[in-house]
């Protein structure tokens, strides 16, 4: 069985290449239509086929890929103006002698809580994210150095060295929160899978992160659906009936996709197309 890898979120789907017709980027250009299931996104009209577009991050992990990528963003904003205060803090009380109650542990700040315990599987991310750990446990660390310096009757010494690192080390963690929104904002590209029943006509379209490998799977290799939930699946009734079972290779796994277990809307039959649009293969 030859299947094609998606990621969504940070789960890994699979589906066979015979139920894939095609995939396009995502422009979000799609006509709304009522529906009362969440993970509808609207319909996209191929070569005069009306085909319902689903959101799998809503159905898989109950939140789109946008919405993840968009309060991260925001933590990101929280945690760069966290590092702001800090340092307006450290100044106040190098220059004015006031008590200095923010964290001195790399580990204990509120960026350093989240540095150390975030995980992601964007690789490009995950570098760019790396290079905070200097200048972050060097600001840091450099808090008891300068407030020592005040102790023994160096203020003076201590301002000059705490505004050398400002538009240093300081500066290069500011560009660092920038460079990793904008890599955040960039990299999401989401594509539209397009499958198929029959091989020729589209049946429903799977909207994901993006296309991740392709692998050639027996059936013995698929397990049953028992064993996702030991893997961080939560799976309702209507999410269960779309997963066939779980691919597990090594420390990587995989959820087979069923798409015809999910149905399209029944007033899609009145749907009039309004005009045809040529895609390219897959």
């Amino acid at each position: 069985m030859d299947l094609i890898n998606f990621r969504v979120g940070q789960k890994t789907i699979s589906l066979k290449i015979l139920d894939i017709l095609l995939t396009e980027r995502y422009e979000g250009n799609l006509t709304s239509l009522p529906n009362g299931n969440p993970s509808f996104l609207g319909v996209k009209d191929y070569m005069g086929t009306p085909t319902p577009i689903f959101d799998l991050g809503l159905i898989l992990n109950n939140q789109s890929s946008s919405e993840v990528n968009q309060e991260l963003v925001k933590l990101l904003h929280d945690r760069e103006q966290d590092q702001k205060t800090w340092l307006i803090a450290l100044e106040h009380s190098i220059r004015d002698g006031v008590a200095f109650t923010r964290a001195r542990d790399p580990h204990q700040s509120e960026f350093g809580k989240w540095f150390y315990s975030f995980k992601t599987e964007n690789e490009d991310l995950k570098a760019l994210l790396a290079r905070f750990e200097e200048p972050h446990t060097k600001l840091l660390n450099l808090s008891g150095k300068l407030l020592d310096l005040c102790t023994k009757g160096e203020k003076e010494k201590a301002i000059q060295i705490l505004e050398k690192e400002r538009t240093t080390t300081y500066q290069k963690l500011i560009r660092l929160f920038e460079s990793a929104r904008d890599q955040i904002t960039l990299d999401h590209k989401p594509i539209i899978v397009f499958t198929t029943l029959d091989g020729q006509k589209p049946h429903i379209g799977l909207l994901v992160d993006q296309v991740q490998d392709n692998i050639h799977c027996d059936e013995s290799e698929i397990k049953s659906l028992n064993d996702i939930t030991n893997v961080g699946f939560e799976i309702d009734p209507q999410t269960k009936k779309m997963m066939k079972g779980l691919i597990k290779r090594g420390e990587t796994h995989s959820v087979l996709i069923d798409p015809s277990s999910i149905f399209r809307p029944e007033h899609l039959q009145d749907y009039e197309p309004e005009e045809t649009e040529n895609y390219g293969l897959f």
